[in-house]
């Protein structure tokens, strides 16, 4: 069984299931793991050594042939993938996020860059896809040319062999991850026209950018979006299509980096009109402190704050008139809510849905 692997702060998820979708593969995500089997959630991005041993016996046992996975940079640097060898890879894009973690962008860039090294290293000839649309992309397409024996793949929306016109997915950041898809896809030897008659059958799921039928007299939508460059691709796509105002519903997690909270406030504020400033996951952090922290980026607008994260999402759809965008950030697909060490059922989908 071959093994792919996609990494970068934001996007992973999206490529991984698009490519693993071109490839009829099995997959990995943050959100759901595919054996071929049963589909079923782990808690991670990417799973511990011991159960990727489970989850590999598996998919084999299935038949898969091919496994696309999500490698973060934490699995990177405390090497969760053991010995087993990826076929090809590709890098999203990188942006602050995790420096809880690494400390520095440097550190984090090198952590990130390390995966081509690793695959050069393991594979030689094997393909890495860059795309040229995100953060540090130079960077890393110039660090990726200059290892031997890695087949460099750069792709970007600016210039493609790809028909993107009936992408149901929005966004430029989208179609870039769509491409990279395609490009690993290739690579493992699935055919353009195979992919491309897929491209248009892509539906928008699992909280990124997912579309929710509500009361509110708005257009509502779940995005997953929780750092300061995912806030700004989400809703700079979404003012391009809000005729009213656009409201951002958001908030930043709990023991995280805390020096993003307010690039995060930042990014709102450059593109929405309304700002709900509420709870995300503040795990054992007081929620006030928190939100204190994004304020500090909040300059020339008047945000509301609201702690409670249910009654945060009810101001907004009940504030909201006909061609207003209301864009609730931050959990996507959880299901739940870490607040003190607990988790509560939360799910922003569905407090929306029951407004």
């Amino acid at each position: 069984m071959r093994l792919w692997g996609i990494t970068g702060t934001n996007g992973k998820t999206t490529t991984a299931w698009i490519a693993a979708r071109f490839m009829k593969a099995s997959y990995i995500t943050t959100v759901e793991v595919d054996t071929l089997k049963r589909k079923f959630s782990t808690g991670y991005t990417t799973p511990p050594l011991k159960m990727l041993d489970e989850i590999f016996a598996e998919m084999q046992s299935a038949g898969a042939k091919d496994c696309v996975m999500e490698v973060s940079s934490h699995a990177i640097h405390q090497r969760r993938t053991g010995d087993y060898k990826f076929s090809g890879g590709a890098f999203t894009n990188l942006s602050e996020d995790h420096l809880d973690y690494h400390k520095t962008m440097e550190e984090y860039f090198r952590v990130k860059a390390s995966f081509a090294r690793q695959i050069a290293e393991e594979s030689p000839g094997a393909p890495y896809v860059v795309s040229m649309d995100g953060g540090c992309a130079r960077e890393m397409l110039e660090f990726c040319r200059s290892l031997p024996n890695l087949n460099v793949i750069p792709v970007s929306i600016k210039d493609t062999k790809y028909d993107l016109s009936a992408l149901k997915l929005v966004g430029d950041y989208n179609k870039s991850n769509v491409l990279v898809a395609a490009a690993l896809a290739e690579a493992a030897g699935i055919e353009h026209d195979i992919i491309q008659k897929e491209i248009p059958l892509l539906e928008p799921r699992w909280g990124r950018l997912e579309r929710v039928a509500t009361r509110s007299k708005g257009e509502v939508y779940v995005d997953f979006a929780h750092t300061p460059d995912g806030l700004e691709k989400v809703l700079s796509t979404m003012r391009e299509n809000c005729r009213g105002r656009l409201f951002a519903v958001f908030g930043a997690g709990g023991d995280r980096d805390r020096m993003k909270r307010p690039l995060m406030g930042e990014a709102c504020e450059k593109f929405a009109d309304e700002l709900i400033v509420t709870s995300d996951n503040p795990r054992s952090e007081n929620p006030i402190d928190i939100i204190g922290d994004i304020l500090k980026g909040i300059k020339t607008k008047t945000p509301c704050v609201e702690p409670d994260r249910k009654k945060a999402i009810h101001l907004a759809l009940e504030s909201a008139e006909e061609g207003d965008v209301i864009v609730i950030c931050g959990k996507g697909h959880e299901t739940t809510q870490e607040i003190a060490g607990v988790k509560y059922p939360f799910d922003d989908r569905e407090v929306a849905r029951n407004f």
